[in-house]
């Protein structure tokens, strides 16, 4: 081998030893300081219901207005509920980003339906709960019951 072509590889190898180095680095970084959260503007319940009825519902029967945490790093957090479903994880763009080890990256979802909220597990490690009960696939939600993601408890509320 010339001495070129020896220098060459000799030089390939290193910037490959660099490149291992750097992305081992980004990972250790990005293990310790967490995902980046970005600050979104609150939002504020609309007046009236949160979604289309139809006639008169029953007044025991009213709408759920916002997701409050009850447990968790973000407890006393409130959500207000609207038409959109709510993305729940540790992804930046998740609707409610949880700072919690035991949830999954895009770990459950609340979605209105025209019969009321609905909770869906989307394949987390961990699962989602209500009570002591797995989710499996879309569960209907109730005001006030308690649904659990890793660390952190959800409620619908009023």
């Amino acid at each position: 081998m010339s001495e070129l072509t020896l220098t060459l590889l000799r030089l390939g190898f290193l910037a490959l030893l660099w490149l291992l180095v750097l992305s081992v680095v980004g990972v250790i970084r990005r293990d310790l300081y967490g995902t980046q959260i970005t600050h979104r503007p609150s939002s504020r319940p609309a007046p009236g219901p949160a979604y289309p009825q139809r006639g008169r519902a029953p007044a025991e029967r009213r709408w759920p207005r916002v997701l409050v945490v009850t447990e968790g790093s973000l407890q006393g957090t409130t959500l207000a509920l609207g038409q959109a479903p709510i993305l729940i994880g540790r992804a930046p763009e998740c609707t409610l980003v949880l700072e919690d080890d035991y949830a999954s990256t895009r770990h459950a979802r609340l979605f209105p339906q025209e019969s009321g909220w609905f909770v869906e597990d989307l394949g987390s490690t961990n699962g989602t709960f209500i009570g002591r009960t797995r989710v499996e696939g879309a569960v209907p939600l109730d005001v006030g019951v308690p649904v659990r993601v890793g660390r952190t408890v959800l409620e619908l509320r009023r």
